[in-house]
């Protein structure tokens, strides 16, 4: 994480199969890079889920996380109040997320952690 990073926003979602294409392409070409433009934010990733195997216990396990969104966003922000100025307010709502991909998203979560270090 970067030095000035003591947040981190953590979005994630399912999306209708249908609106996945144009989901991608807004969320990769549109919204992410908007918001990176935000006063505060140090940097923005997405990631997809993918099945997980891992040791534990002396296994290998697989892993299910059901009910976890597919699509992850993570935000690494300086200060937590950047979620509530204008800035972010703007980026939020700008572009085609609002009309072509948000009400297509489904299962959303947003959680905010702070760094303990």
């Amino acid at each position: 994480m970067a030095g000035k990073a003591k947040y981190i926003l953590t979005v994630s979602m399912d999306v209708d199969a249908d609106k996945e294409a144009i989901f991608n392409e807004v969320y990769d070409t549109e919204h992410i890079p908007m918001m990176r433009e935000v006063k505060g934010v140090v940097s923005a990733h997405r990631y997809k889920m993918e099945p997980l195997k891992m040791a534990l216990g002396g296994e290998v396990k697989s892993i299910v996380m059901e009910g976890e969104p597919t699509y992850m966003a993570v935000y690494e922000l300086e200060y937590p109040e950047v979620l509530i100025e204008a800035g972010w307010a703007k980026a939020v709502d700008a572009g085609r997320w609002p009309t072509h991909v948000r009400p297509f998203t489904k299962n959303r979560r947003h959680v905010l952690r702070k760094l303990m270090d």
